[in-house]
């Protein structure tokens, strides 16, 4: 119950959005999630999250920034840890056979508002309800329609909304996109 909360939103939005006049990708993929990096402290959150989101075609407008490609996902954890839905830009940048897709965005999530680690004593909770999203991929183009991305999104509130709590989850693994 707590997922669909979140998801009818996120979807209801995609859904009633009005067609740009020359389509996106949409993609979908499988992370490892709670990967232990540099950038997060431990949650106790792990599992696999199920990734699925539309990225737009790049904003001309904004050609001087590289153009931007706007994006929504949304994300669902497998074992009923934190589930979150988000929107953000990213940059496409081709090198050779292969390309880097760094991005940002913003999440809400549904993780618990306060979880404190019962061996530590330290707070293992997220900090705030809403958290920035840097992401970083990198992929190659299978055909004109289909590409393959290994990436890391991240999650964490940066210690800009809570500047005593900031563990963030990091998340690890492959995307397929469909150019529509």
């Amino acid at each position: 119950m707590r997922a669909c909360r979140l998801w009818l939103p996120l979807t209801l939005t995609a859904v009633l959005l009005p067609a740009s006049a020359s389509a996106g990708e949409i993609y979908s993929g499988a992370y490892a999630h709670g990967v232990d990096t540099p950038f997060t402290f431990d949650t106790g959150e792990g599992g696999m999250d199920v990734q699925a989101g539309y990225r737009f075609d790049e904003i001309e407008a904004l050609g001087a920034l590289g153009g931007p490609q706007p994006y929504v996902f949304a994300s669902v954890n497998t074992t009923g840890d934190t589930n979150f839905v988000g929107l953000g830009v990213s940059w496409q940048a081709e090198i050779g056979g292969i390309y880097l897709r760094p991005g940002v965005g913003l999440v809400l999530h549904d993780a618990p508002a306060l979880r404190v680690d019962p061996e530590t004593g330290y707070r293992t909770d997220l900090g705030s309800r809403v958290l920035f999203e840097p992401e970083l991929a990198i992929g190659t183009r299978l055909d004109q329609r289909w590409s393959i991305e290994a990436s890391w999104v991240h999650i964490s509130n940066a210690r800009l909304f809570n500047s005593e709590q900031n563990p963030g989850i990091d998340m690890m693994g492959l995307r397929v996109n469909y150019r529509i």
